[in-house]
This record gives C-alpha cells, structure tokens and sequence, in this order.
C-alpha cells in the first residue's frame, strides 16, 4: 500500500527563504574571513619583511663594530669609518666585523656608516638601501690602582678595568719594555722588583688599538707604622738644577701632611703642586737651583724611606746638585764667541727656555764644533779637547767672567752658568773676536799676535835669562793695566822697583807682556816677561784682555 506523502501544515515559504539566506550569509561570512585572514597574513608579512629587510650595527668585543645584516637585508654594500674632522679612515670587513686597517689611539672618536642592498624584491617597495650610522670610541684600558703594597718576595701586578692584549713599562726614559700576552688579561705580573719603585705603565685592549698614555704605578712594602716615602731623585742622590723633586706617599698627601707643604733649604724659587691624591712635586723657576750645591726638604712629620733595602725614619731628605756639563760649557761659550770654535747642534731646536738650557746643561745636546777661523795656529788646535779641561777653555771661563764682573778664577761655578744661561736666553753674544799670542824663545825671540785667522804684528821680544827664564806653556792673561809699577827680587838677590811699566798683560805668576826700554831685542834679557819695543807693545795690548792665551815655546 502506498505512503502517501502529506506537506506539513505548519511550513511556509517564508520559513525556507529564512533558512536559504542564513546559509548564504554563513557562505559569505567564511569567505569574508578567509580573506581578511590573507589580508592578515599577507600584511604581516610585508611587516616582517620589512622590519627584517635592514642591519643592526654596534659595537664588538674583538673589532670596531659589528654589522648583522637582516634575513630579508640582503647583502653590504660598503662600510667606511670616518675621523671627527671628516677624514677617512681605511676599514676591513670579515665574517660581519669591522676593523681599521690603521692603528687608533685609545679613546679616540670614530663615526661607523655601512650602507646595505636590498633583493630587488623588496627594494622597489621600501627602497634599495638601507644605512646604519655608530659613532663610539676607541676602548681605554685604565690602571685600577697607582700605589701598591708588595710583599717581599713578591712580583709587582698591575690590574686594568678591562682584558688588555699588549703592556708596556719602564721608567719613562726611552727603554720601555714592551710584551703581548698569550691571551688577554686584566691583571698582569710585571716580574719580581725592588722593595719599592715606580714605572709607566701602558697598555692596549684590541691588536687595532696603539697603547695608552703612560700611567705612573708606585709600590712600597708593608708599612710598620709610618707612611712609606718614595722620592725621586733618590734620596741623598744627584738632583737637575731643573729639578724636579718629586715625592710619593704610600698614603695621601692630606693623611700624611695635611695641608702644609715641604720646605726647601736653602729657599729656592719655585712652587709646590699636588700631581695626584698621593704625589706631590716641586719645579724650580727662573734659573733653577744653583749649580755645585746642596738643598734639602724638611717634612712636617717623620715618614719612612728605604735605603740599602731597609726602611729608615727621616724627617730630612737631601740631594746634591752636580756642576754644569764641561761639554755644555764648552756649547755655549763657543755660541757666545769667546772660543775660536763654533758649535752647530745635530738638529734645529725651538727657542730656548729657562729649563730646556738647565736641562741641557747636565745633559748635552748632541753637535759638533768646527774650528772657526782659517790658519788657526797648530800649537792653539793641539790645546782644544772637547767634553775636557783644557787650557783654550780655562782663557774662556777666566774672559767671560771679567767681561760679566764676577771673580776671575777660572772656575765655572754658579755665577758664572747664571751669567752663561742668561745669555743663551737673551741671545747676547761676546763680538771682539779670538786673540791669541805665541813667543819663539829660540834666538832670535819674538812675539806673534794673532786674532781672528791673521796674524797681526811679529815683533821681536826679549824673554827671560837662564838664571830667571821665561816658563815654557801655555797660560791665561790674569791681569791687564795699561800702566804699572813692576817688583821683584834679582838673580843676585837684589831688589828691583820699576815704576811706569807701560802695557801689562800678566799671564804666569810675575811674568808679563809690556814694553820696555832696551837698546835691542830678539835675546834672553828680562827676568822671565816678554820684553817689546814700546810702539809694538802699545799695538798688542789692546788684544790680550784677560782670558786672552799667551803660549811660550822654544
């Protein structure tokens, strides 16, 4: 029997059009959403590559700077690295580190630009290239601490605020020595020293890098009670007359001294400065401390020094100051035109000042002298030796000190490098010329002048008899009057008074160039001078002011 299929009664063609528009709006709605989930995803990827389409530039442990070139950044275009005045300096890239190719000083300034190149699938969207820019500086390795406490049997260690690759030390006078470590460290022994010292201490942290300004580090023993003095110069040693004097505490200044200063004995012109928290230093002004003395400093309170390896209690530190160098006196008295050689330095030097002429008064700049006039007498060149006492040099001293007023006594002392000093700084210059005499005592005897390369007059010349002869050598006029009365004792032991003696030079004991009256010349007559024709020696006078050298020979 068939089913007969009956329509539901309560259905409407309202209620199907319902149903038909909800699952076209649920349709739309998974298409809507799967689209703007494209959108989505496609929007964060065009974020994702853009954001990761660049380069991160910073600063390296090894290198300069380090470039990290973004998944979507592409590849480096160029890197170049730039002074703060604008100059370039050369770089090298490797595995994304960027080093100089010159070496740079600590601390200095540097501004790193790398320039990156887009694929082209993205560049025509944000652009083809993208730069970075780093300005930094050079790292700067420091000391952590100047003033050490070593025990004994211990090495000195010095330790920096950060790894350094390459130390060098030494005392500051050009023979540093110099070490790369095997890998880099902070702290590095610098061998088994003295009780107590100082060094200069440089240092590097990268190979790229030149090393540091010199950092001075002191180190004492173990104190027993009182602060541990270091001074240079050693005590009881040689001090410049440019000084300086400088002491080093084991503890600060203000804990050791309070707000006094040392007192210099006797008083020097010149002034105290604290260099750090436990150093301070005394530089002389003017013209240092005098020449051929000795100057102490008095503390306020005890301290302890170490001398022979042992710490001694003092309260009075003392040093002496040596005599000017021979060869710099010789320097500057051939400058100043009172020796018949001249000096050139070995190289072109600035303008003097007050302590570079101290400085090179102790220590000598290198030069050589030449002879200054043609046909220099050879008995004058056998006499010259330079960086020696001689007798050319002995005339000079005994010249320049008449000529400033002081005591004629050939000795260089500090009046005569104070007069020296003052006229290399003033650039004042001794202008008469070089006289020099030489006296044949071979019959027929005579006197030769000669100043400035010529030979000015040969007169002849009695000189002594052999009970009284005239002393062969060569000798410094001591005394100059234009007119005199002349003394002695005779071969016979009679006495003899000459008054009137005209054109004295005396240049040995009572021996003496002058004029007398006898009835010829050119033979022993005189008891020991060299005797000359009035008019003859009226004309030599004038060149044998005192200095002036006087040579007798046979």
């Amino acid at each position: 029997m068939a089913t007969e299929l009956r329509s539901n009664p309560f259905a409407s063609p309202y209620l199907d059009e319902r149903r038909a528009w909800r699952r076209r709006k649920a349709r739309r709605r998974v298409i809507g959403l799967s689209l703007l989930g494209l959108l989505l995803l496609v929007a964060a990827f065009c974020a994702l590559v853009y954001f990761w389409s660049g380069a991160t530039l910073a600063g390296d442990s090894v290198a300069l700077a380090r470039i990290d070139v973004q998944p979507f950044g592409g590849s480096l275009e160029r890197a170049t690295a730039f002074a703060p005045d604008g100059s370039r300096i050369p770089v090298a890239v490797s595995g994304g580190r960027i080093t100089p190719r010159v070496k740079l000083s600590p601390g200095e300034e540097v501004t790193v630009r790398v320039t990156v190149k887009r694929p082209s699938w993205v560049g025509w969207a944000i652009g083809g290239t993208k730069t970075e820019r780093l300005t930094m500086r050079a790292p700067v390795p420091q000391v952590r601490e100047q003033w050490l406490t070593v025990g004994v049997g211990s090495p000195v260690r010095v330790t920096f605020n950060r790894p350094v690759d390459r130390i060098s030390y030494g005392t500051g006078g050009g023979r540093d020595q110099g070490r790369t470590l095997s890998s880099p460290a902070r702290t590095v022994a610098l061998g088994h020293r003295g009780p107590a010292g100082s060094l200069e201490v440089s240092a590097r942290q990268r190979p790229w890098e030149t090393l540091s300004r010199p950092v001075r580090i002191n180190w004492f023993p173990p104190e027993r009670g009182r602060p541990i003095l270091l001074s240079t110069p050693t005590v009881n040693g040689k001090l410049s007359p440019a000084g300086p004097i400088r002491l080093t505490f084991s503890r600060p200044v203000s804990e050791v001294l309070g707000s006094a200063r040392p007192r210099l004995v006797p008083r020097v012109r010149g002034r105290w400065s604290q260099v750090d928290s436990h150093t301070l230093s005394f530089i002389p002004s003017g013209l240092g401390i005098p020449f051929s003395s000795h100057v102490r400093v008095e503390l306020t309170h005890p301290v302890d020094v170490l001398a022979s390896r042992h710490l001694h209690t003092v309260q009075r530190l003392a040093w002496a100051v040596p005599a000017g160098s021979t060869l710099r006196l010789q320097q500057l008295l051939a400058l100043d035109g009172y020796l018949p050689v001249t000096w050139t330095p070995a190289k072109h030097s600035a303008k003097p000042t007050a302590r570079a002429e101290l400085q090179s008064a102790v220590a000598p700049p290198a030069g050589h002298f030449s002879w200054r006039y043609p046909n220099t007498p050879t008995t004058l060149k056998s006499l010259w030796v330079p960086g020696q006492p001689n007798g050319i040099l002995r005339g000079a001293v005994m010249m320049f000190q008449d000529e400033h007023h002081l005591t004629v006594d050939a000795i260089a002392g500090a009046q005569v490098w104070n007069a020296l000093l003052k006229d290399a700084l003033s650039g004042k210059a001794h202008h008469s010329g070089y006289s020099y005499v030489y006296v044949h005592s071979t019959v027929p005897e005579s006197l030769n002048l000669w100043h400035n390369g010529s030979l000015v007059l040969s007169s002849p010349g009695n000189t002594g008899i052999p009970a009284a002869p005239t002393q062969l050598g060569t000798f410094p006029v001591f005394e100059h009057i234009s007119v005199g009365t002349m003394s002695g004792t005779n071969p016979d032991g009679s006495h003899y008074h000459d008054p009137g003696i005209k054109w004295i030079s005396y240049f040995n004991g009572g021996d003496a160039i002058h004029a007398f009256n006898r009835a010829s010349f050119g033979t022993p007559q005189s008891l020991g001078c060299v005797e000359l024709p009035e008019a003859d020696a009226a004309r030599v006078w004038p060149y044998t002011p005192i200095g002036t050298l006087v040579t007798i020979e046979s």
